[in-house]
């Protein structure tokens, strides 16, 4: 069915969101149109307000409305504690689960030659700056466990080698592979992520 020009662009515009083809696009505009108009509206309002004033957390990169996000300003978190990992979402996931109080870096991504994106796109130079400047004794690596995410692990445990506190090397682990070959953060369920946290591992 031929739709007037301005409900095609909406459609088309709902598309840009993860796993929404086009029935699926279709019928939130519609429904939008038929149905909900106001909140339609409020979704725009926030869309819109979100895009213009969220940005990354100047320290660990993660999505917010303040130079410095919650996680690090506050004083109860753990600040000995780094734990990496490659998107935002994954931070939801671990903080959902409680088995964690320390600090974040967010790569945005993983390492991937073939698609342009290397050490300098994910961050690792400011992640190694971070962990001298703020004497971070351990750094948790929690990137996911595929092929790409295992290769960006062993990246940085590279970059790290010889980096001290006080005369002692910095410790470096990961988490335990309670989180299944494949998986990602944000789809695992808090108990699994409690054992993988605790189960960590150093790397060599």
């Amino acid at each position: 069915m031929q739709f007037s020009p301005l409900v095609d662009e909406l459609v088309s515009a709902l598309r840009c969101l993860p796993g929404v083809g086009p029935k699926s696009a279709q019928r939130m505009a519609l429904h939008i149109l038929q149905r909900n108009r106001e909140g339609g509206m409020r979704l725009s309002n926030s869309m819109a307000k979100a895009i213009e004033g969220v940005g990354n957390c100047q320290s660990c990169r993660l999505l917010s409305d303040a130079e410095i996000c919650s996680i690090c300003a506050s004083s109860r978190r753990d600040r000995d504690l780094i734990c990496v990992v490659e998107h935002p979402a994954d931070v939801a996931a671990i903080e959902q689960s409680g088995s964690y109080r320390g600090l974040y870096f967010i790569l945005m991504g993983h390492l991937s030659p073939l698609d342009g994106i290397g050490p300098q796109q994910i961050g690792v130079d400011l992640l190694v700056r971070r962990v001298r400047d703020e004497q971070i004794s351990e750094v948790i690596l929690a990137t996911n466990a595929t092929i790409e995410g295992e290769a960006t692990a062993h990246y940085i445990v590279d970059q790290l080698r010889g980096i001290q506190l006080h005369g002692t090397a910095v410790k470096v682990t990961r988490i335990a592979q309670g989180v299944p070959l494949g998986g990602e953060l944000e789809f695992i369920d808090g108990g699994t992520l409690l054992h993988a946290f605790a189960g960590r591992r150093a790397l060599e």
